[in-house]
């Protein structure tokens, strides 16, 4: 409760004197207004008010209005040099949010973390992250607020998906890209998600399209675990099989087996190393979502090594459209690339 100079007026009046007490902004906008059966109380900015209000003013207690925090900033009381360096987004995964941080800002963490806590209603875990790492694409994490959680459930588009952050890959930054390749798929496609994490690509395409099969393939068990959860609650198990292997061993394993028409390659730091592996399971015509992030004075390099890495397989791309998914650092940016690739020769059309 707040104490603070009010505007008393009997009920039948206060529309009248809430457009006056308006039009000069005089209106405390960060105390909420009363009544009791007879009066309404305005709580106001000033004591010398309008003249015509004069008698009419009082001191009165006031419930002060909640502030809506629009950033986790704006309560952070740091040196200005250091607020710079705060970062202006972070991954919501479920109710766990990861943040990466600045050297300079590291013994702050846990006030950070308390802040990024109280902004958003629906987090109840903030961690500290450093960037995915190695071919299981898992993170270092540290607790620095809330709940000591690292598994939680995440939903977008109407789907569930079980997440472990610390041992398991997911960004939720894809949710656009997963639906967009979903809405691609063809009926009766074959498909690949050569680095399926906990499934949310071959989850998304089996649920709105209508595909021959989804193989879903990953080296991380606890992903591939997770995956089959995943694929059980949003109820299709039934379209994916799940491969717990190594993507580099899929054109020796399955060369002669699987004949993909759709090939989904998100490893972002390392997908160029596994497109000749991909190539080698590929229908004669084929269409590949390649994920990777890259330097932007880069991509038409990398696009070149692809064009002449198909060359080398038999293939020919005839078309390859870059997108900018999103900034992940400056001037490097997590870029798809739509490649169809057609078998040189091969009578597709």
């Amino acid at each position: 409760m707040k104490k603070s100079y009010a505007v008393k007026v009997p009920l039948k009046d206060a529309e009248k004197i809430k457009v006056i007490l308006n039009k000069h902004r005089l209106i405390d906008k960060n105390l909420k207004i009363k009544k009791d059966t007879i009066y309404l109380y305005f709580p106001i900015t000033k004591k010398d008010t309008l003249l015509i209000l004069k008698n009419n003013i009082i001191k009165e207690d006031f419930e002060e209005v909640e502030k809506k925090i629009r950033s986790y900033k704006e309560n952070l009381d740091l040196p200005a040099d250091l607020k710079k360096l705060l970062p202006t987004s972070y991954d919501i995964i479920g109710n766990i949010a990861l943040v990466k941080l600045q050297d300079e800002l590291i013994k702050h963490k846990k006030y950070i973390g308390e802040e990024i806590l109280k902004s958003k209603k629906n987090i109840e875990t903030v961690c500290l992250i450093k960037p995915v790492a190695g071919e299981l694409r898992t993170r270092d994490i540290e607790i620095i607020a809330g709940e000591k959680q690292t598994t939680t459930v995440h939903k977008e588009f109407g789907l569930s998906f079980i997440v472990n952050v610390k041992e398991t890959y997911f960004s939720p930054r894809l949710a656009n890209e997963r639906k967009r390749v979903a809405e691609s798929v063809k009926p009766g496609e074959t498909i690949v998600d050569m680095f399926t994490g906990v499934a949310p690509f071959a989850v998304m395409i089996a649920k709105n399209s209508n595909p021959k099969i989804i193989y879903a393939i990953d080296k991380n068990k606890k992903a591939i675990e997770l995956a089959e959860k995943n694929a059980m609650i949003n109820k299709v198990l039934e379209k994916i099989t799940l491969i717990n292997q190594d993507s580099k061993d899929i054109g020796k394993k399955f060369k002669n087996s699987i004949k993909a028409d759709r090939i989904i390659m998100n490893l972002p730091f390392s997908s160029y190393l596994f497109y000749e592996n991909a190539l080698e399971i590929a229908a004669d015509k084929c269409v590949i979502h390649y994920y990777e992030i890259i330097n932007e004075e880069k991509i038409s390099e990398r696009i070149d090594f692809l064009r002449r890495k198909a060359e080398e397989k038999g293939y020919k791309i005839i078309n390859a459209h870059v997108n900018k998914i999103k900034t992940y650092a400056p001037r490097q940016f997590y870029i798809g690339i739509d490649i169809t690739a057609k078998k040189i020769n091969a009578d597709v059309a």
